[in-house]
């Protein structure tokens, strides 16, 4: 065993050969100078999944290669597997690895294994293509061999029922801060945000999003569509905002949210996905996002969980998601709040710039921008001769300055 250990470098760093053989994978076997074969566990047996180029460095600050990515999702395969088994997935692959060129994959990579499969997601446009579902380690596994830093799973799972894949069965809320905010102010509005979910009879679970935000899940029965669901996170995040207004902010638009924390409702849409638990973030150290329980919450910094550090806290404490799909939850109260504020005048937020115009969006142009049909415009003049009443970045001189400066010219075509 010590020999098949020293082939892969475990021996020699990294991870402890006793967390990961305590997880129950026992075999690496060296191909050519290029190449590994790395047996997986699942549940027909043991699969092999061959990795090339090994040692190509992925996270060049912190020296982890190909292979130690490899070795780290075998040493959480259970837990990823229990939050992201069964869902199609989005992958963001680096092929020369953190800080080159990155890309995501919605139609899987050539060469996808037999045993894997594809199930055909529709996506906001109308279009549909197949997308990868992870439904055993071992594909996770050969995801890394094509280079996948970030697995971006749906919030459907996938089943024989009717609409399963356009009713989502997870309710996930990003709080996103801006510049300014500490961490420790992320986990006071993800502290508050559990009481919100509370309130509606959910249950809440945090998780770092491996960067400077907080996500928080909530599994629910699988009943309504994505655009309730969107409705539902909008209807709690504009509850979080009265409860914390000082600390948070449903503004789409980034002028508008000053240092606040953005409750990121957008996430809920059709198509639109968050780093799964447990996964890596293409950021210097190689963080991962990181479930965590509500007591250790306090005590966390957004650096503990890391590619390197990782395996050993999951083989020593206890799974703080362990009870996610026990009691999947109604979103209707979450419903019955938004049908509230409709009712009180506040209606549909902003889409992304990529979908579709919405019934009852707000316009798509920032308010800085934004122009009014009234008794101020004169277009033989040059349009409107007021300022938007909210104020632009800058402030009003600034904007001033720049509607009377004349432009500059274009530049020239090279002649010849």
């Amino acid at each position: 065993m010590g020999k098949e250990l020293e082939a892969i470098g475990l021996a020699s760093g990294g991870f402890s050969a006793g967390s990961l053989l305590g997880l129950g994978w026992l075999y690496a076997a060296p191909m050519a100078a290029d190449a590994t074969m790395l047996e997986v566990p699942g549940p027909d047996g043991p699969r092999e999944v061959r990795i090339s180029s090994p040692g190509r460095v992925l996270w060049p600050d912190a020296g982890i290669t190909k292979l130690d990515l490899a070795r780290y999702l075998l040493a959480v395969g259970d837990r990823f597997m229990a939050l992201v088994g069964h869902r199609p997935v989005t992958l963001q692959r680096f092929p020369t690895g953190v800080g080159g060129e990155e890309f995501y994959s919605k139609n899987p990579p050539k060469g996808v294994p037999a045993f894997s499969r594809t199930v055909t997601v529709t996506y906001p446009s109308g279009r549909s293509h197949p997308q990868l579902v992870i439904d055993e380690l071992a594909t996770a596994v050969w995801a890394v061999q094509m280079n996948t830093i970030t697995f971006h799973p749906w919030p459907v799972t996938v089943s024989d029922s009717p609409g399963a894949l356009d009713n989502p069965d997870e309710l996930r809320i990003d709080l996103d801060p801006q510049p300014g905010r500490t961490f420790g102010d992320v986990i006071e509005a993800a502290t508050t945000l559990r009481g919100v979910i509370e309130d509606l009879g959910l249950v809440a679970y945090p998780k770092t999003s491996g960067n400077r935000g907080i996500h928080v899940y909530s599994r629910i029965t699988p009943e309504h569509e994505f655009l309730d669901v969107r409705h539902g996170v909008i209807a709690i995040a504009r509850e979080l905002e009265r409860r914390l207004p000082d600390l948070v902010t449903t503004a789409w638009w980034k002028e508008e949210r000053g240092d606040k924390i953005f409750v990121d409702f957008n996430q809920a849409n059709r198509d639109r996905t968050i780093a799964s638990a447990y996964s890596p973030r293409p950021l210097p150290g190689a963080p991962v996002s990181m479930p965590c329980s509500w007591d250790h919450l306090p005590d966390v910094t957004s650096g503990d969980f890391t590619v390197l550090t990782v395996p050993d806290l999951v083989a020593t404490h206890a799974d703080p998601w362990a009870t996610i799909n026990d009691a999947p939850g109604d979103l209707g109260s979450a419903l019955a709040w938004w049908d509230r504020d409709l009712a009180d005048g506040l209606g549909e937020l902003n889409f992304p710039p990529d979908y579709p115009k919405m019934p009852g969006e707000p316009p798509r142009v920032q308010p800085s921008k934004q122009r009014y049909d009234d008794e101020d415009y004169h277009k033989s003049e040059g349009g409107y001769l007021r300022d938007n009443p909210e104020e632009p970045p800058g402030g009003w001189e600034s904007a001033r300055q720049r509607r009377s400066s004349p432009r500059p010219a274009k530049p020239k075509k090279d002649e010849g």
